[in-house]
């Protein structure tokens, strides 16, 4: 009896170490994956796809701008402005706010990547209803170049798939 205990007892070691060094590989290869994205990235293109198939290369007007950061203790800052806006003028009225509103994106809080997917878990964002939601892209890494792909979303009043191409910006 004492032997086969032994031989449980050794076996659960063997397993415990197995375990221990896949979950450090996993890490690892988080790690990896979690260091291609930490940095400061540009929008380069934004293109959107509706249900139905229709396609539209402008779904934030022509030229957007944006930044999206990612730091290494997991944070993540998303800002998106529609190309051709027009700056306010003074004592905008209501309809004038309401465009610029309407017309520019900006989140932050916190972001996990796990595999393909990258979670973006809202605290702050210009749409107060994103608060305290996740927001999960597909991502793909290509060189300099991330790509994020939402899920069905409703952007200008139409329920889109919208892919956008961000460039990493070099630190100076």
């Amino acid at each position: 009896m004492v032997a086969l205990q032994a031989h449980f007892a050794d076996l659960k070691s063997k397993q415990n170490k197995a375990e221990a060094i896949l979950a450090m590989a996993e890490a690892s290869a988080c790690g990896d994956l979690n260091d291609k994205l930490v940095g400061a990235w540009k929008l380069v293109s934004a293109s959107s796809t509706t249900k139905t198939g229709e396609r539209s290369e402008t779904p934030y007007g022509p030229n957007p701008a944006g930044f999206l950061t990612y730091t290494a203790d997991g944070r993540v800052t998303a800002l998106i402005s529609y190309g051709g806006r027009k700056p306010l003028s003074v004592g905008a009225q209501p309809a004038e706010q309401a465009e610029a509103f309407k017309t520019f994106l900006a989140y932050a809080g916190r972001y996990a990547l796990s595999g393909d997917k990258v979670t973006h878990y809202i605290e702050i964002s210009s749409i107060q209803n994103y608060v305290n939601k996740e927001l999960v892209r597909s991502i793909k890494f290509q060189g300099d170049q991330i790509t994020l792909v939402t899920p069905p979303t409703p952007v200008n009043g139409k329920v889109q798939t919208v892919e956008l191409v961000w460039q990493r910006l070099r630190v100076e």
